[in-house]
């Protein structure tokens, strides 16, 4: 029998991009829909990190289902590393997709070549169940590159900084790669590469039961 595994988020492309990047695993992923749960905590860490694990926590807590979450955003050089924590929020609740990808081209305007340095991090953290206990890991990564002169359109729902981030040594933008190649490239891949032994300690601990 497969382990469970929960996907803790409510973006749709990103749960596909997860079902994508764990294909490899005996895992049954469950999303949170799927169990009905619609409340959220409340992410008050200073970081990707302490949010990622606020939210593993939260939703293990709830469901007793092992748990993935994630944590991520925007860091860009010559705004001081904004939006960062808040790349999701930066504008306020109402701001959407495009309204985000526009406002980073916008603050950019003029700041030259070698100052447009930026990267997509994400925070990947896992809360289970290890010998009656919670267990608890949390990995990073971040896929490295510069923001572009113009948003590249249409903005994908739910990444609008992929189409601003271009990638000078494939010579494109993030969101103009194929979704395969985006996720064979891109942060959550390498994210979920360094999780993998908490997820195969996972798998290990379901076949044991």
């Amino acid at each position: 029998m497969d382990a469970r595994l929960l996907i803790a988020t409510t973006n749709p492309a990103k749960l596909s991009e997860y079902r994508l990047l764990l294909a490899a695993y005996p895992l049954r992923l469950i999303s949170l829909r799927e169990l009905g749960i619609e409340q959220e905590p409340e992410e008050t860490g200073a970081g990707f990190i302490e949010n990622a694990l606020i939210k593993a926590r939260y939703y293990f807590e709830l469901a007793r289902i092992s748990t993935l979450a994630d944590d991520g955003g925007l860091e860009v050089d010559a705004l001081g590393g904004a939006p960062g924590v808040h790349s999701h929020r930066w504008l306020g609740p109402d701001a959407d997709d495009a309204t985000l990808a526009e406002e980073i081209v916008r603050r950019m305007a003029g700041v030259p070549e070698h100052r447009r340095g930026a990267r997509i991090r994400c925070a990947l953290a896992l809360a289970y169940e290890r010998e009656g206990k919670t267990a608890e890991a949390v990995v990073e990564a971040a896929i490295e590159g510069v923001i572009a002169h113009e948003v590249y359109r249409p903005v994908r729902a739910g990444f609008p900084y992929r189409a601003v981030l271009y990638l000078p040594a494939r010579g494109c933008y993030l969101a103009q790669l194929g979704e395969q190649e985006e996720a064979r490239i891109g942060q959550r891949r390498t994210a979920v590469e360094r999780a993998d032994p908490y997820l195969r300690e996972i798998v290990r601990m379901s076949r044991a039961c």
